[in-house]
């Protein structure tokens, strides 16, 4: 089958090959033919050595798509069923998942380690244990997460991590109030799920940031109620807050920079939520002073900051009732083949999200 393989950490270039084979199949496992599949920044991290994952690998993790075979002992799946991929499978029975909070079981992360491709010339992994560009992929029960037949695989994708991380962040982990201020720092898919999050939760003033122009326009449209470039968010925060600071505000970039601008933008007893995945040797440096006198919360979001399986039946739901824009947030389509497209639109910014339609 063809997938996209990375062969070395740092190369800048995926290349498309034939001869990859998912392998794994067995008791409690699936297997999935992808329809579609996100281009989400983590991919692009974890190419550049950002996020932490053995090579080669096929990247991808923001997927969905087509039951094709189904393992001894997995109750409620069949061949045929539209399903879409979750990246991070909650094993339901570890602390975390007992406290409720499944973004934290760590179950998942174990999969990174097992290669679930094979080529002639050896093992190949999946990024975050998926590895969804990719015809097919192999992947535990728990991964494959069935969709109603009305929504596409397109916005399933998105729903499988994008759209979940950003909502999720606004809704679940900053809780934001109704009237009040924020700003997001970082406006790709992500980011612009945040801004969309912002307004369901009801907040007042939105500033999107983003270096990117059009990027910016596509915030408006979205929900946000003033779009800046970086260098003029001092001004926004002058104009808009009196100089005191935005209520809510989300780094989602992932970077120490920004968080710091972030946290600096943010109010005394206001809320940092820290959504960009960093590195893992970038630190955010404050001082014992400031943390104690300013009384910033600073909360990181994990994967949306909740129940993941019920984050996609809200999602779902509010995709359905109108509320939010899912169609809007793919603004290019490439096929497998043109996957090393996809990566240059994402490194410049021009797309919000590039679905591989496969």
């Amino acid at each position: 089958m063809r997938a996209a393989v990375l062969h070395e950490i740092g190369q800048d270039k995926l290349e498309v090959l034939d001869d990859v084979e998912a392998v794994g199949f067995g008791p409690g496992k699936v297997r999935i033919r992808v329809r579609a599949t996100g281009l989400c920044h983590s991919d692009v991290s974890a190419m550049s050595g950002v996020l932490p994952q053995p090579a080669p690998f096929v990247p991808g993790h923001e997927g969905a798509g087509e039951i094709v075979d189904v393992g001894d002992g997995v109750p409620g799946l069949v061949p045929g069923q539209r399903v879409l991929l979750c990246w991070l499978p909650a094993c339901g029975s570890c602390p975390a998942c007992r406290r409720g909070q499944t973004q934290l079981c760590l179950a998942g992360f174990l999969n990174a380690g097992t290669p679930n491709f094979k080529r002639p010339g050896g093992d190949v992994f999946g990024f975050a244990g998926t590895g969804t560009f990719a015809e097919e992929v192999v992947v535990d029960a728990g991964c494959a997460v069935p969709i109603p037949d009305d929504v596409p695989f397109d916005i399933a994708a998105l729903i499988g991590c994008g759209v979940t991380t950003g909502l999720g962040a606004a809704i679940n982990t900053a809780k934001v109030e109704a009237g009040s201020s924020v700003a997001v720092i970082g406006c790709g898919g992500v980011g612009i799920s945040a801004v969309q999050g912002a307004r369901l939760q009801g907040a007042a003033q939105i500033v999107a940031v983003d270096p990117v122009a059009s990027r910016r326009e596509a915030a408006l449209r979205f929900g946000a109620t003033e779009a800046v470039a970086p260098d003029a968010l001092a001004d926004a925060k002058q104009r808009i807050t009196g100089g005191e600071g935005f209520d809510y505000v989300f780094e989602v970039v992932g970077r120490s920079a920004t968080a710091r601008t972030a946290y600096e933008t943010t109010r005394r007893g206001g809320t940092l939520c820290v959504v960009g995945a960093g590195a893992l040797d970038d630190f955010l440096q404050l001082n014992m002073f400031e943390l104690f006198f300013d009384e910033k919360r600073i909360l990181p979001s994990m994967y949306g900051g909740g129940d993941v399986l019920r984050s996609y039946e809200r999602a779902i739901a509010l995709w359905r009732a109108g509320r939010i824009d899912l169609a809007s947030l793919i603004t290019h389509r490439v096929p497998l083949a043109g996957i090393n497209e996809a990566l240059e639109q994402m490194r410049t910014g021009v797309a919000l999200r590039t679905c591989i339609e496969i």
